[in-house]
């Protein structure tokens, strides 16, 4: 099989097309091969040429079955994956088809009519002619009477009137037959009576006129019966149709051709096809010759009369038409019919129609002509708008999918030339909108994407904020946690060691969420650590020289500074001052600040309108830490009360910000209780262990809804 592909691909490489991809295509590609190796192969002599000849017509019938559903597939994908050709294919289906087969069916009624006009007009002159020989004959019989009433004896009728044709008679051939109770009265000239009729026919009434066949020819007859004294006289008038008698029933009409030696037992067979060849006859010109079943001359003794004279425009073309003509058999008086084919054009059948009045034969002629012209002036409008309709549409899309090219290849400056005021403009414009707000969207998300990008340095920066691992005194277990609601928390703690036994402990809220009240903590965060390196720079600018010059200590030694914490509340002074100054009258901050002394074992605080935290004993009693003031930075010149508590062992400290205790779901507040009731759970526990606890159950307390607020969580445990 690999042979076979490359086979196939290296043959449509050269002919520089793509591979066949599907089996309907590779078999249609190999029976496509096998059709010219057989249609060489028949050129063989004899049964192996005719074998091959065989095979080869079989592998083309393949070859047709395979190719319907590529050229259908070609078709719907290929020639008409444009709009512009699907619209041509429906304008041609909607427009075009009704129009062919209108005209179609109008010109087979134009042929039919014409061939039924040429036919009626044809079976018109033999009606004049037959009735021209029923009263030829009826004079005949006439005269017959008369001779026979002057001289009853006679045995033989004179006519020398009748023989000069050429006086009375139209056409040449008419013979004249008498009989006397049945007996034959010979006519004088004797030429004048046809030989062949001995007696009358049984089934002749009193007249008949008609096309009679005899002895497989035909003729027009008419039969009269007069009785004169007693004695019955019945005359025939005989005209044989030959050609020159044809000649005069088909002037100015074309070709009649009168077969009467065809099967009149299988009326199929009179419905033959007539063609006509062209040549010179005389001066003229004109046809004479008439094919009947592709045969050439017709049969031996059909009759053909008239020519057809050359087309006089090129919408002049022969119309034949076959009809039967209702003939009796002389011998049985059967009727059967006579196929009679008709072959004119329409300019001699126009002739025929408007023969009256020729006058208004050119009126109605310039009328159709004047409506042709008309309707064609029509189609022709119509055309041209359905091009330009065609081209508005066709262009629309065109301009439409360029556009849609230039956006996936990310240029979203591109815009569609609008000009109309239509519904395809009204799309247009409406692409141009999505273009430009596609393009200001993703303004906005690189905008987007570099303000997140610097929210996570902002984060990063900010949990460098945040105590870098665990502090542990060995008299006093500490954690603390932050998860902020945002990006970045405005949410803060932190814990500054003073010496081995001291600790300091800040907690604080900063009013909003997001970065300004990060930017705040920042400050904050900043304000207290520099109380705390100020009051280390104030204890060295007071004992240092003199614990040098004494000579207690050496320069390099870091004295103890843990008494300026030993203070909270007029450190929350000072940060109050210093952020009402700094920042604006709607920002401020809750802060609650605590001093610890290890070596005695007491917590120093003050609360700066944060949420009190929990002072959890041992024993099961809680103590809330409320004493201070109102929040930092709202007012200047506030002063803070501070209040110690003495701390035993297993005693635990619950800091907290309000994103613990105030979500809410359909039953309330998660709240202080529930905070006290998980801590007191789970006491014995780790205090990390303690926070996991807290945050699984206030994640549950939430469920699926966002975090409404930073959670700040810090807890301390006297050993």
């Amino acid at each position: 099989m690999g042979h076979l592909r490359k086979f196939e691909t290296s043959v449509f490489r050269r002919v520089r097309r793509d591979p066949p991809a599907g089996k309907i295509h590779r078999l249609a590609f190999w029976f496509f091969l096998a059709y010219l190796f057989f249609l060489v192969a028949q050129l063989l002599p004899g049964s192996v040429g005719r074998f091959f000849h065989g095979i080869d017509n079989l592998a083309l019938l393949l070859l047709i079955a395979f190719c319907i559903p590529l050229f259908w597939r070609w078709l719907m994908h290929g020639a008409l994956w444009k709009v512009r050709n699907r619209l041509v294919a429906t304008y041609l289906l909607m427009g075009l088809a009704p129009v062919v087969l209108f005209v179609t069916l109008a010109l087979f009624m134009l042929y039919a009519f014409s061939g039924q006009f040429a036919i009626f007009a044809a079976n018109s002159v033999i009606a004049v002619e037959r009735s021209h020989i029923a009263s030829e004959n009826r004079a005949f019989a006439l005269h017959s009477a008369h001779l026979l009433a002057a001289n009853p004896k006679t045995n033989s009728l004179s006519l020398p009137e009748f023989e000069d044709t050429s006086s009375g008679h139209q056409h040449s051939g008419v013979t004249f037959n008498a009989f006397e109770n049945g007996r034959a009265l010979p006519l004088v000239p004797a030429d004048l009576s046809d030989p062949t009729i001995q007696l009358p026919p049984a089934w002749s009434k009193d007249t008949f006129r008609g096309v009679v066949i005899d002895h497989d020819h035909l003729f027009l007859r008419a039969i009269d019966t007069q009785s004169v004294a007693g004695k019955t006289i019945t005359t025939i008038t005989s005209l044989p149709l030959k050609q020159d008698n044809v000649d005069q029933i088909a002037n100015g009409l074309g070709i009649v051709t009168l077969s009467p030696d065809l099967n009149y037992e299988n009326p199929s067979a009179h419905k033959q096809r007539s063609e006509v060849e062209f040549g010179n006859f005389g001066d003229k010109g004109g046809v004479r010759v008439v094919k009947v079943n592709g045969k050439s001359p017709v049969q031996d003794s059909s009759i053909v009369g008239g020519t057809l004279p050359r087309a006089t425009h090129f919408y002049d073309i022969p119309v034949g038409f076959y009809a039967p003509l209702e003939t009796v058999e002389w011998q049985t008086g059967n009727t059967i019919g006579t196929p009679m084919i008709v072959t004119s054009r329409p300019s001699l059948l126009y002739q025929r129609l408007f023969i009256s009045s020729l006058t208004m034969g050119t009126v109605v002629r310039n009328v159709l002509i004047a409506v042709a012209v008309c309707f064609g002036v029509l189609e022709l409008f119509a055309f041209f708008l359905a091009v330009r309709l065609n081209r508005t549409i066709t262009q629309s899309i065109r301009e439409l999918y360029h556009a849609t090219e230039a956006i996936d290849h990310g240029d979203f400056s591109h815009r569609i030339r609008v000009t109309r005021k239509d519904q395809l403009a009204a799309l247009a414009r409406s692409f141009n909108g999505m273009t430009a707000s596609l393009a200001r969207l993703l303004e906005e998300q690189r905008e987007k994407e570099r303000l997140q990008n610097e929210l996570s340095i902002a984060q990063e920066v900010q949990a460098n904020l945040f105590p870098q691992s665990s502090i542990n005194l060995p008299m006093l277990d500490l954690h603390g946690a932050c998860y902020p609601a945002r990006t970045v928390s405005g949410d803060y703690y932190d814990f500054l060691i003073f010496g081995d036994s001291g600790l300091g402990i800040a907690l604080g809220d900063i009013s909003g969420k997001g970065i300004s009240a990060a930017l705040l903590m920042a400050t904050l965060h900043s304000a207290v650590r520099a109380y705390r390196f100020a009051g280390k720079e104030l204890v060295l600018a007071r004992n240092v020289p003199e614990m040098v010059a004494a000579g207690g200590i050496s320069a390099d030694d870091e004295p103890e500074c843990g008494e300026v914490f030993e203070e909270p509340g007029r450190v929350l002074a000072l940060l109050n001052r210093h952020l009402y100054r700094s920042t604006q009258p709607e920002k401020y901050a809750t802060l609650f600040l605590a001093h610890y002394d290890g070596l005695h074992r007491r917590l120093i605080y003050s609360n700066g309108g944060q949420l009190p935290p929990l002072l959890l004993r041992a024993d099961g009693s809680v103590t809330r830490l409320d004493c201070g003031g109102t929040v930092v930075g709202l007012i200047d010149n506030v002063s803070y009360e501070q209040a110690v508590e003495q701390l035993h062992p297993g005693d635990i400290l619950i800091a907290y910000s309000d994103g613990v205790t105030e979500p809410e779901n359909e039953f309330g507040e998660f709240g202080e209780d529930r905070l006290l009731e998980i801590v007191r759970r789970h006491r014995h526990l780790p205090l990390d262990a303690i926070s996991e606890q807290v945050m699984h159950s206030l994640r549950s307390w939430i469920g699926g809804a966002e975090q409404p607020d930073d959670i700040t969580l810090v807890l301390a445990r006297q050993r």
